[in-house]
């Protein structure tokens, strides 16, 4: 979306793809109770990834017992038949995948349509380039951080490059979407992604595995805003918001 470009707060989003699944209900209160902004839900088909995860029903069953803002990730070869259901089951947000090449522009105007938050996604070894034509139709940027599929893997270091890119085109053209972070996301890579420029934050495993979560999110948000803060103050990225000193603006 364009307009005067933002700072965005920290948003911090467990993954329910890291919780029990014989247990859902039970962990996604303990999403909604730990403080975090966002649940993110992945969504994969066994084709376009090769795992599968969870479908419409687990997402319409959860909806009534949170009033967080659910994030829906399509990991998924054919979207577009699954874009109403998700809508109607009380996605907040639905982003999809920059890899699906031409139907991307009809994805985005179809998740629009639907009045919902439209996040891209770019996988690590895809160009940013190759999202430059849609960066002023989304509200959120999904830049993975690992390769789509599976929970707990490492961290991709030369991901990185890629957030500070997403930044300064943001910046550059004056645009208001979120630069989110999924993969590998814990108290250190999570700040070294803020330190780039990047403001949402996926995390799975990590979140997970602590004895307790509310700890761990304020924790990984307090980590992050500090590295956002050392970003914002750079003499590079001063220069180019002063270069448009619209930027300067807050989301509140």
């Amino acid at each position: 979306m364009t307009g005067s470009p933002t700072r965005h707060p920290i948003v911090i989003a467990p993954s329910l793809l890291a919780a029990n699944f014989g247990h859902l209900r039970r962990e996604s209160e303990r999403i909604s109770r730990s403080g975090a902004e966002w649940m993110h839900l992945d969504i994969m088909d066994g084709h376009f990834v090769p795992n599968l995860s969870f479908g419409v029903e687990v997402v319409k069953v959860l909806r009534p017992h949170s009033s967080l803002h659910f994030d829906v990730h399509l990991m998924c070869s054919k979207p577009d038949i699954l874009l109403e259901p998700f809508s109607d089951s009380g996605a907040d947000s639905i982003t999809i995948h920059v890899e699906l090449g031409r139907r991307v522009e009809d994805l985005i105007w179809q998740i629009r349509s639907m009045k919902k938050k439209v996040g891209l996604s770019i996988n690590p070894p895809t160009s940013f380039h190759d999202v430059e034509p849609f960066l002023d139709q989304i509200d959120q940027l999904l830049i993975m951080t690992v390769n789509p599929g599976f929970g707990g893997q490492r961290f991709i270091e030369e991901t990185l490059p890629k957030i500070q890119q997403a930044y300064q085109w943001r910046t550059r053209n004056q645009l208001q979407y979120r630069i989110q972070v999924d993969g590998g996301i814990d108290d250190k890579t999570g700040p070294a992604c803020a330190s780039e420029g990047a403001d949402t934050f996926v995390s799975g495993s990590h979140l997970f595995k602590q004895h307790n979560m509310r700890q761990a999110v304020r924790k990984l948000r307090h980590a992050c805003h500090e590295a956002a803060e050392g970003y914002e103050s750079r003499p590079e990225n001063q220069k180019l918001k002063d270069q448009n000193p619209s930027a300067q603006q807050q989301l509140l």
